[in-house]
């Protein structure tokens, strides 16, 4: 049978992930199938081969679905999966993956082998064998997103958006005490210490500038859960402003670590998880968004997935 293209225009209804506008044009397809056809390259947004079902496009985008209606679309086999992180989104030039707290990103100076980087390497080389380069970092103690290029290329195009400060980073933090106002901003530069603790100093000729803003989600007694928004990703710059203002993340060994302490909180890492990551794709420019639920040790003080509330520490 010949081929069918259907196409269309995103209209505000029909805006957000790619996976809907396709089986808005093509009746009857499953999710494996949508998949399948993106796997394909049967599908192309504002002519670019569309990446991933969690593509997201906007009003004004044109999608574009070539298909053969009597050919049977499945699904490819998994590649061999990841060990010691899950992928959120992966395609031929990024990997998007949620990071275990107990994991360091990079090896610091003791040479560390089992770090992120390490396990992302291996994954990639294993299946495409390609190369992985680091974007951005979280602590050790800190889970959630990240990203990481697959080449040099995508690589320097991710960093020049994070150095830009374009992408939407929103972290979930539990912080010890209540704090005074539902929204804030903290505005300093950091600098880093001989042990290589990091301070606040507001002198405009050491530091790196750190901006955080900050709202309050819920109150607790004796805790706070905040929202928490990046315009710079300094190292530890949620943990020092937060802690300088006497409400350090609950869990955090280096900063303030006596009021750090909660009862409710006996996980051996920190109450900071990176929740929202958006950004660009490097090379079709569709903005991509991802969002990673709170682990566990969170349900205390937060909502749980299901949407019911915790027990109130």
């Amino acid at each position: 049978m010949k081929e069918l293209a259907k196409e269309c225009l995103v209209t505000t209804e029909l805006a957000g992930r790619v996976d809907l506008v396709v089986r808005h044009l093509v009746s009857g397809v499953s999710r494996s199938q949508v998949r399948a056809l993106i796997g394909r390259g049967c599908v192309t947004v504002n002519e670019q081969p569309c990446g991933s079902d969690h593509e997201r496009v906007q009003p004004g985008d044109t999608v574009r679905v070539t298909y053969d209606p009597a050919q049977g679309y499945r699904e490819a086999p998994p590649s061999r999966g990841p060990t010691g992180f899950q992928i959120v989104y992966e395609d031929e030039h990024l990997i998007v993956v949620d990071k275990p707290a107990h994991l360091l990103t990079v090896p610091t100076d003791k040479r560390d082998p089992h770090t992120l980087v390490h396990l992302v390497r291996d994954y990639v080389f294993r299946n495409q064998r390609g190369r992985v380069e680091i974007v951005h970092r979280l602590d050790r103690g800190v889970s959630g997103l990240l990203v990481f290029g697959k080449d040099v290329d995508t690589g320097q195009r991710l960093q020049n958006q994070f150095a830009a400060r374009k992408p939407d980073r929103e972290y979930l933090a539990v912080v010890a005490g209540d704090l005074p106002q539902d929204t804030g901003t903290f505005d300093t530069r950091l600098v880093t210490a001989k042990n290589l603790t990091r301070h606040s100093s507001h002198r405009d000729d050491e530091g790196e500038p750190a901006v955080t803003h900050y709202t309050v989600e819920r109150r607790l007694n004796s805790a706070t859960v905040v929202r928490v928004r990046l315009d710079t990703g300094r190292r530890n710059q949620i943990r020092v402003h937060f802690a300088e203002a006497g409400h350090p993340v609950l869990g955090d060994p280096r900063y303030a670590p006596e009021l750090a302490r909660h009862p409710r909180w006996n996980a051996k890492r920190l109450a900071l998880h990176a929740t929202r990551l958006g950004f660009a794709h490097p090379f079709s420019g569709n903005p991509l968004r991802f969002e990673s639920a709170p682990p566990a040790e969170f349900a205390p003080f937060c909502r749980t997935r299901a949407g019911t509330t915790g027990a109130q520490p």
